[in-house]
């Protein structure tokens, strides 16, 4: 499967973002899905994850309340709503899919990737 992450930008703090990640090659409804950022000179760190059906989500202590993360298999895609940006938000934002259907935060656990998105906020 290939991933598509798009949506990225730069917003001022307290804005909102949507990032998408379109799939294409196969259907994204047996995969487990993941968002992961890396900010400049910092590690890739997990950020928000669902599951095949969209029932159960899993987010990074950091996001929680702010991001939400969605999916429309129908669409093909994944999503990731980013609510009161803060500057310490400002990463390439990666979505990546498990296609074993788990949701896990390793990034190890991640089969596929997309090439990245970067988000800048802005004070």
């Amino acid at each position: 499967v290939q991933l598509q992450a798009s949506g990225g930008g730069l917003v001022q703090a307290g804005g909102s973002l949507r990032l998408s990640c379109a799939a294409s090659g196969r259907t994204l409804s047996t995969y487990g899905m993941a968002w992961f950022r890396q900010a400049p000179g910092k590690a890739r760190e997990f950020v928000a994850a669902i599951s095949m059906s969209g029932v159960s989500t899993y987010y990074a202590d950091s996001v929680k309340g702010r991001f939400t993360i969605s999916r429309d298999n129908a669409k093909n895609t994944v999503y990731l709503q980013i609510n009161s940006l803060k500057l310490e938000d400002t990463a390439v934002y990666y979505c990546a899919a498990n296609r074993y259907g788990r949701t896990r935060s390793g990034e190890s656990e991640y089969d596929y990737w997309g090439q990245g998105t970067q988000v800048t906020v802005s004070s």
